[in-house]
């Protein structure tokens, strides 16, 4: 067998590694990080510019197109979500995985993980989208990504809550438990602040009220906080599982 460095067993042993929890946690801190940045910048330094509407009413929050579309938030808040993405696809198919070991002999789930795993990429690219082409660009493509992004956001949950409801049924898990709780009260606090911001940005458009711009903007923050922790609790799903990143297995020469 070849001697050396290149003959060891270090050879065999994984480059990197990093507990699931770590991994799941910093994910979601880039987007958090880089939208809070965004929202004070534009609340310090482009007050005016940042809540501008076309109502010229007394506005108080920027929306979060408001927020992101100014220099240097937009570069920020690009950064950041740029490289989220990347971990977020993996997220999509660690958790695909996880469902096919569950669900391999049930075909109703199976088909519900296709399509979870369809929701979850399309979501992402939705969010990229969206935060690549500001709403200073090009708006219609800036509007049709959070559109995206919005529709297969609430679809994943929806079908995710499903698929976790099924887990809870046929295993006892505390943490499984735990998670699907927290997964359903997210869902539904999430969907409930979308029909609120629709419901605020429509009765702007249409009354231009001092105010209910800033609303809107509110309920748009709590849509995204509550997306970021639904997505957080992988935290509990892969609590015991790591990512590792490691050479692959090479025959031995005599």
């Amino acid at each position: 067998m070849l001697q050396g460095p290149y003959g060891s067993l270090d050879r065999d042993r994984p480059l990197f590694r990093l507990p699931f929890t770590s991994f799941a946690v910093g994910t979601v801190l880039l987007p958090l990080t880089g939208f809070i940045a965004c929202l004070f910048i534009s609340l310090v330094y482009h007050f005016e510019d940042a809540t501008y509407t076309h109502c010229h009413v007394s506005n108080y929050l920027p929306s979060i197109s408001g927020a992101i579309s100014l220099v240097p938030e937009r570069y920020i808040w690009r950064c950041c979500v740029g490289l989220h993405s990347a971990p977020r696809y993996l997220v999509s198919i660690a958790y695909f995985s996880f469902y096919r070991g569950r669900f391999s002999k049930r075909l109703p789930e199976r088909l519900l993980s296709w399509l979870a795993l369809l929701c979850s990429l399309t979501e992402n690219t939705g969010l990229l989208l969206l935060t690549y082409v500001s709403s200073t660009e090009t708006y219609s493509a800036h509007k049709n990504g959070f559109v995206v992004f919005i529709g297969s956001s609430l679809l994943h949950m929806l079908i995710t809550c499903r698929l976790w409801q099924v887990i809870r049924r046929h295993y006892v898990n505390p943490e499984e438990v735990r998670s699907f709780r927290w997964k359903l009260r997210l869902f539904l606090f999430n969907g409930g602040c979308c029909l609120a911001a629709a419901y605020f940005f429509t009765r702007h458009n249409k009354f231009c009220e001092t105010g209910v711009y800033t609303l809107f903007a509110l309920c748009e923050y709590l849509v995204v906080f509550s997306n970021m922790a639904f997505h957080m609790t992988a935290f509990w799903d892969f609590g015991s599982k790591e990512v590792i990143v490691a050479t692959p297995p090479e025959d031995k020469r005599y």
